[in-house]
């Protein structure tokens, strides 16, 4: 299994979930992986191990994508231990719903700065590690920025930022061969949906009697589609953005 043989991947935000999925799939096609955590370092060790004792190759790096130092930390971290870097994948994300009444700029700004922002600046960074031959940009989106959910507000529109600068960056570093696509998500069981609330509730029951395949997603079902983006096998795509969501456009 090699399609990405040879090739070096930042996945952000890979200590569960979608990022771990991710990791997981590079790994097991050849990448050497830089396991990216927040606060979980527990959770990201866990996947650089389990990728290393399936034969893989990973470390898990800190660093809080909202701040400028910790994104220049990540980035040489990852020169430093493999020299160059191929693919970089946007994970990274904060997302809490709440009616408009309970809306504060705190919140605001932590998921701009986490979801908007901190995708910038690892882009910026990857630009300046991609080599000669280009590299690959996967930013992680999601449906809500088409169909905004009630009291999501500023996360769906953290979410139609992030395309935004998947559509604009595509055009501006396709003469430099990097590739800038998105992946835009259904409903996806993680963790977070479990402690939110969201697994079993209505809400749930809802999205899955919309869904014509009629099931919530899996970590799986976004990581297969990555890996497509992040391989040679997509070299003819970019400034896509490409839904994984079972089929559910509005509800």
């Amino acid at each position: 299994m090699n399609k990405l043989k040879n090739k070096v991947a930042i996945v952000t935000g890979a200590s569960k979930g979608i990022g771990a999925a991710i990791a997981t799939y590079f790994a097991a096609e050849g990448a050497k992986v830089v396991v990216n955590y927040g606060s979980s370092k527990e959770g990201a060790d866990k996947v650089a191990e389990a990728i290393t004792a399936n034969g893989g190759t990973a470390i898990a790096v800190q660093a809080d994508v909202s701040k400028e130092a910790d994104v220049i930390r990540l980035f040489e971290e990852t020169k430093n231990a493999y020299g160059t870097l191929n693919i970089l994948v946007n994970n990274a994300g904060v997302y809490q719903f709440c009616p408009i009444e309970q809306f504060t700029t705190d919140s605001f700004h932590q998921h701009f700065n986490i979801n908007v922002l901190g995708s910038l600046l690892a882009i910026r960074e990857a630009v300046k590690l991609f080599g000669d031959n280009g590299g690959n940009i996967i930013n992680i989106s999601s449906e809500v920025r088409k169909m905004p959910i009630s009291t999501g507000s500023v996360y769906a529109a953290t979410k139609a930022a992030l395309d935004a600068i998947t559509i604009a960056l595509s055009k501006e570093l396709g003469a430099k061969n990097i590739r800038v696509n998105s992946i835009l998500p259904g409903s996806v069981e993680i963790e977070g949906t479990h402690s939110t609330g969201i697994t079993g509730s209505d809400l749930e029951k809802m999205l899955i009697a919309n869904t014509p395949l009629g099931r919530i997603g899996q970590p799986d079902d976004i990581a297969k589609v990555a890996l497509f983006l992040a391989s040679d096998e997509a070299a003819w795509i970019t400034g896509e953005k490409i839904s994984v969501s079972g089929g559910i456009y509005g509800f």
